[in-house]
């Protein structure tokens, strides 16, 4: 077959109207007729012969959406059938046809689909293309917009069309079977049916994949800013629109290069109002005067931008296009991006009100890297009114350039995205200031600073609550080192935005703690902490009353050996309760409306962020 990918502009088009189709078998119609490489008679043209009793439409007994009976609304074209209720419309009069149909889908070659052929059950199948087929399938007599299908299970070929077949689906398994005979054949082609879609979706995925190494991954292409929502787009009346004092008989009125009053404001002229009128030259964002630029992949990076001709310093190179959403629209897409592992952001913020958001919808600034030595600088500039995002040359830009900026990103949650950005002053992280060269007279004093912030926090290896290491979530208080699981807070998922830890809330009320157990995440508000703790012996640090005080071994009662020689800070066994070693019991040996209580306060915390 033919990579439909890379013969995107020859079609093949119907001889009788205007359906065509990518040359090839991945988009042609089954059944459809070839002529020549170019010229088909597509399957809209199949004609029932009568007495043909496989020529004539079927449609099965059950709805498509909840796979029940009853009074079903019936495709006048494929066998599927719906409640009315289920699609939320009337019972419609004359022939209705489904929206598959509708929108021109056909069954095409290699589907695997579900057939009905004479008085069988509904049987698993694979549409073959005739010149796969043996000859004396080949020559058997049938029609335009029939196509040839193998049976699984009993090895079988038949033609047949559009009104006798439906797609298989992931998970299906068809009516109930015997164990012997017909039934013992059905087994079996269901479980042939269900190898061989798994085969063909690991191709087509695995060729997916590769095709997605080829091009950017899909977007819709615009060239101004789409509000959604609530979110307006606002224009200022001519009046408004402030004047500029460049003279019409410069070289290049209103130019970077000039020193234009609008472009020292991050104004944009208007050729109605600037002095220069069409000679004017900041009028870059109404006119889209971008750079010719390529989109690339780029080594660990994914998908960038490059320059394909020199850039000055100062010069416009693009805007930051995408729709325009405001704070809630921004919050409800980053969590369903969270919930959905969604890692890609291409949100900037406009103003308090107004976000853009090039993710579904953008130009190629969207493909812009970051970078912690940028070439390019956003400036919020106003255009006829309203505040648009540009992007302009910080430096010369020699041509084959990568086009970068700095994100300054504001990260969500505990995770930080690993900058790779390759830069002499990378931060290492999305989000972090790029580090700085410091002056050779300030070497001593940044040695000073660096002594004091290695003393800074320190996040633990280990769950505070149970004491086992693996995946933490940490706490974001700045002085707080304590780590947990997801599972020891009761939580499914890591908690949105900044997250203080249940040690600082109350376990009896939930509000901020003043006194804390250093055992176990218990703490106490200042109305709650009266007779709440005590000093715990070995080590003299304030626990709660849920740690029973350790039994004095011999050597201590009889002074021999200091107590601190035998104190352990943390047991290796859970499990064990008495005798052994005295240590610090197990964090988890919490009481569990304790542990309700904080997991409660938790997610209270969490929901606020």
């Amino acid at each position: 077959s033919v990579n439909v990918f890379c013969i995107v502009s020859r079609m093949m088009r119907c001889l009788r109207c205007p359906v065509a189709y990518h040359v090839g078998d991945l988009c042609v119609a089954a059944g459809s007729e070839m002529i020549t490489n170019t010229a088909i008679v597509c399957t809209n043209h199949f004609n029932a012969k009568k007495g043909y009793s496989h020529h004539s439409h079927v449609n099965v007994s059950w709805c498509f959406v909840c796979s029940k009976g009853g009074q079903l609304l019936c495709c006048e074209s494929c066998p599927a059938a719906f409640h009315p209720d289920c699609l939320n419309i009337a019972m419609p009069d004359g022939s209705w046809f489904c929206n598959d149909c509708r929108a021109g889908k056909k069954p095409k070659y290699r589907d695997i689909i579900w057939v009905k052929l004479g008085t069988y059950r509904w049987w698993p199948a694979e549409i073959q293309h005739p010149r796969n087929i043996p000859t004396n399938i080949q020559h058997l007599r049938h029609e335009i917009g029939e196509f040839p299908v193998f049976f699984f299970g009993s090895k079988d070929y038949f033609w047949t069309h559009q009104g006798r077949v439906f797609p298989y689906m992931e998970g299906d398994r068809g009516s109930k079977h015997q164990r012997t005979g017909i039934g013992k054949v059905f087994k079996n082609a269901l479980l042939e049916a269900e190898a061989r879609f798994k085969e063909i979706k690991m191709k087509r995925e695995a060729k997916e994949a590769q095709e997605n190494n080829r091009k950017p991954p899909p977007y819709k292409f615009i060239k101004v800013n789409k509000p959604c929502g609530k979110v307006q787009v606002y224009t200022a009346d001519i009046s408004e629109i402030p004047k500029c004092n460049c003279k019409p008989t410069d070289e290049r009125p209103c130019s970077f290069e000039s020193e234009c009053l609008n472009r020292m404001l991050l104004y944009e002229c208007h050729p109605q109002v600037c002095p220069s009128g069409e000679r004017c030259c900041n009028q870059d964002f109404t006119k889209r005067l971008y750079p010719e630029t390529k989109i690339i992949k780029t080594a660990g990076k994914g998908w960038g931008l490059v320059s394909l001709r020199d850039i000055k310093k100062g010069e416009f190179v693009n805007e930051y296009i995408g729709e325009l959403i405001d704070e809630e629209e921004c919050r409800a897409r980053i969590k369903y991006a969270q919930e959905n592992n969604i890692t890609h952001f291409y949100m900037l913020t406009i103003d308090k009100d107004r976000i853009i958001d090039a993710g579904p919808k953008g130009n190629y600034s969207r493909f812009m890297n970051h970078s912690c030595q940028p070439n390019c600088e956003t400036q919020k500039w106003t255009v006829n009114g309203d505040t648009r995002v540009g992007l302009f040359a910080v430096c010369d830009i020699p041509a084959g350039t990568e086009l970068t900026f700095n994100y300054n990103l504001d990260c969500l949650g505990n995770e930080k995205t690993v900058c790779r950005c390759g830069a002499p002053n990378c931060s290492g992280f999305l989000g972090d200031r790029p580090k700085t060269a410091e002056p050779k007279g300030k070497k001593l004093k940044k040695k000073l600073k660096r002594k004091r912030s290695e003393g800074k926090k320190k996040s633990e290896d280990e769950c505070f609550r149970c004491g086992d290491g693996g995946q933490l979530v940490l706490c974001d208080k700045k002085t707080c080192t304590k780590a947990y699981h997801l599972s020891c807070l009761d939580l499914t998922k890591r908690p949105f935005g900044r997250w203080d830890c249940p040690w600082h809330h109350c376990d009896v009320c939930g509000k901020n703690s003043e006194a804390f157990c250093q055992l176990c995440p218990n703490s106490f508000c200042k109305a709650h902490q009266e007779g709440a703790l005590r000093l715990w012996p070995p080590t003299g640090q304030l626990c709660c009353l849920e740690h029973e005080e350790p039994e004095a071994s011999p050597e201590d009662r009889d002074g021999s050996t200091p107590a601190t020689a035998t104190i352990t800070v943390e047991t290796t066994t859970p499990g064990v309760t008495g005798g052994g070693a005295v240590g610090r019991p197990p964090k988890g040996s919490r009481k569990p409306d304790a542990a309700k209580a904080k997991s409660k306060g938790s997610k209270r915390k969490a929901a606020e962020a």
